[in-house]
């Protein structure tokens, strides 16, 4: 028997393969190695309140700070590779919980905006949407020099909308095949695509890139 499959549902399967996984190593990274140093900071600190020598107290009290700086990075990691938020809350607020990862990563500042109330997204286009974000907001600090971005959200009963600029340096079209930020907007093109929506991307030196994606709903 003969079995055969389209590019698309391949490139689909693909990607929620690698999404589950994804997700499985966020949880494990925090619930598991997370509450495992919050169990080692939690002993540190009992044994710290039995010692009475500066000496012991003082590198307990260094090696708590890192444990504690180590499981913010783990929280901050986990954030990133699947927020929590995109699966209980909604993209709205997945998307705000990057930003504040984003922000703190980079020191970009983000203004973002939505107009319009939430809509349902299924759950595999919500993820889609926010990899695409994830992906051009990754791109733009790596390539775009710039320290502020508008991004703006706008949902009606039929479409999300999601515009995205970057004040940054720009680029010339006949260029991008020579930047390797041109796989990171095949990716992303690639995302929508499968979503039936559109992520179309333009640009202009001195001026900045904007990246305009929409979602049917």
């Amino acid at each position: 028997m003969e079995y055969s499959a389209s590019r698309n549902q391949i490139s689909s399967y693909i990607i929620q393969a690698q999404e589950e996984e994804i997700k499985r190593i966020s949880l494990e990274l925090h619930e598991g190695v997370g509450q495992n140093l919050f169990s080692i900071l939690t002993g540190l600190k009992l044994v710290d309140s039995g010692i009475n020598e500066a000496y012991y107290k003082n590198y307990l009290h260094e090696m708590t700070q890192l444990i504690e700086k180590t499981m913010q990075e783990i929280r901050l990691l986990s954030v990133e590779l699947y927020p929590p938020a995109l699966t209980t809350l909604g993209l709205l607020p997945a998307i705000k919980s990057y930003i504040k990862v984003y922000t703190s990563t980079f020191g970009i500042l983000v203004d973002l905006t939505s107009t319009g109330e939430e809509k349902h997204i299924l759950e595999q286009n919500s993820i889609a949407v926010f990899r695409v974000c994830q992906e051009a907001l990754a791109n733009i600090a790596k390539y775009a020099d710039t320290s502020n971005i508008k991004m703006d959200l706008t949902w009606s009963n039929s479409e999300l909308k999601i515009s995205i600029f970057d004040f940054g340096k720009g680029f010339q079209k006949e260029d991008l095949e020579k930047n390797p930020y041109s796989l990171g907007i095949a990716t992303m093109k690639e995302r929508m695509l499968l979503t039936g929506g559109q992520c179309e991307i333009s640009s202009t030196i001195g001026e900045g890139t904007s990246i305009e994606i929409s979602l049917p709903i």
